[in-house]
C-alpha cells in the first residue's frame, strides 16, 4: 500500500508541474525558480490597485510610472542568467 501511495502522490505532482509553470519540475534551477517567484510577486503588485497606489505614494511617482517600472523589472528580475557549464 505504501508504494501505491507514493506513486499516486508522484503522479499528482507531475500533473501540477505540467499544468502550472510556477511550480517547477525536477530540472528547475534555482535561478529559474527565483525568477518565477519574483515575476509572480511583481504581477501581484500590479494587479492589486491598492498596492500600486501605495508604491506610487511612497516613491512619489505616478501610478503609470510605477506600473512601467514594474513591467521593466519583470524582464530580468534576478539579473542576467548564470553561465551554463558546457557539456
Amino acid at each position: 500500500m505504501g508504494e501505491r501511495y507514493i506513486h499516486n502522490i508522484h503522479s499528482q505532482l507531475e500533473h501540477l508541474q505540467s499544468k502550472y509553470i510556477g511550480t517547477g519540475h525536477a530540472d528547475t534551477t534555482k535561478y529559474e525558480w527565483l525568477t518565477n517567484q519574483h515575476r509572480d510577486s511583481l504581477a501581484s503588485y500590479m494587479g492589486h490597485y491598492d498596492m500600486l497606489n501605495y508604491y506610487a505614494i511612497v516613491e512619489n511617482e505616478s501610478k503609470a510610472r510605477i506600473r512601467f517600472n514594474l513591467m521593466e523589472h519583470m524582464l530580468q528580475p534576478c539579473g542576467p542568467p548564470p553561465e551554463k557549464p558546457e557539456e
